[in-house]
């Protein structure tokens, strides 16, 4: 906690002094700044900034619009409802370095083929954001996030907003996502799980930061190349160790104990666990500002309606045993309509055959 309060004080004590430097000059270099990816769930996606370096003024300041606080009140649920307020601010890059190196994440730099007036123009459009209630934005996922507030000042100073998408790319925002959680295996189960149907569609927006890196790369402005020099200002050498326990293996494993033990109380808690779920995902459809968690199909397997299905397990109330079991393998039809060509197939399979089979045989019990 200590540590947070003297990072903020430095913080804004910085941005103050900062704001009575000189304009930027003919020396003054703007870049984008690219930090690799990490393990934790905040930082799976990676980060991107903006740098001015210039030798001239002895300036090298990054402006940083990834900035939240775990402090905040109420911070979780702000975030699952989609009102979590992030904000920029501007400190010295070498503090932005050594912070990134302590992660172990790699920093690329792309630095920026613009004319003095744009570095100006940026440098004032920034300078007024960070000093006025502009340096807040209420985060999105997709669609506001560290990348696009980047993307949408540099854009703004450049004519006919060239940082774009490269045509031709046919992914969907799911696919996109997906590698990247490739070696977390339950927080891409998770994610997978919790993301509804916009998530699927064409992927239009440059809304992560390596992807927006590798664009960068692609782009002409003005008949020239963007970017006109890219950097390795820091290489990781990340590596993630297999676990038996946050893979595919243990998940199968899970599933198939519940399939192959097959007791009233086994299929209780199997089935307690999916409504529990599904009626997670129901509130938040109902309670989330997030366009990317709304009508989620997943909700057809873990369906809200097996909350009441351990009552009539325990009771033994075969009619009801029966219905209920045809009616969740006519969803499950219904879901692998949706499932069968997303990327997520592979991770879910398992779920739905091991739901299949306890529903088919709960629906071909024998009646008392």
């Amino acid at each position: 906690m200590m540590k947070r309060l003297l990072f903020l004080y430095f913080l804004f004590t910085f941005n103050f002094s900062f704001s009575q430097q000189s304009q930027v000059t003919e020396q003054t270099v703007v870049s984008i700044l690219t930090v690799g990816t990490a393990d934790e769930s905040h930082s799976l996606y990676g980060h991107t900034a903006l740098r001015i370096k210039d030798t001239q003024t002895h300036t090298d300041v990054v402006y940083n619009y990834g900035m939240f606080d775990f402090a905040t009140a109420n911070f979780a649920l702000k975030f699952i409802k989609g009102d979590l307020q992030y904000f920029a601010a501007a400190y010295p890059y070498a503090d932005f370095e050594y912070n990134y190196r302590f992660e172990n994440r790699s920093i690329y730099e792309q630095v920026l083929n613009l004319s003095f007036e744009e570095k100006q123009s940026l440098y004032q459009k920034l300078n007024t954001n960070i000093y006025s209630e502009n340096k807040f934005y209420t985060y999105k996922f997709i669609d506001r996030n560290c990348t696009t507030k980047v993307i949408d000042l540099v854009n703004d100073v450049l004519v006919n907003n060239p940082i774009v998408k490269k045509k031709g790319e046919t992914k969907s925002y799911r696919s996109i996502l997906y590698p990247y959680v490739e070696n977390h295996f339950y927080q891409q189960l998770g994610i997978n799980i919790i993301f509804g149907q916009k998530v699927d569609r064409q992927a239009t927006t440059l809304f992560l930061p390596l992807d927006l890196y590798q664009n960068l790369e692609k782009i002409s402005y003005k008949k020239k190349p963007l970017v006109s020099e890219t950097n390795i200002l820091f290489e990781a050498n990340r590596l993630t160790p297999f676990s038996f326990w946050d893979s595919i293996y243990s998940y199968s494993c899970i599933l198939m104990f519940f399939v192959v033990v097959n007791t009233k109380i086994t299929n209780t808690i199997y089935f307690f666990i999916l409504g529990i779920i599904g009626l997670l995902f129901t509130l938040i459809g109902l309670y989330s500002f997030h366009q990317e968690v709304l009508w989620n199909y997943n909700v057809l397997l873990f369906n809200p309606i097996f909350l009441v299905f351990p009552f009539f397990i325990f009771k033994e109330k075969t009619i009801w045993i029966k219905r209920i079991s045809w009616m969740g393998l006519f969803l499950i039809g219904i879901y692998m309509a949706f499932l069968v060509t997303k990327i997520h197939l592979k991770i879910m399979l398992p779920l739905v055959i091991s739901t299949t089979i306890i529903l088919f045989r709960l629906a071909l019990k024998p009646s008392k």
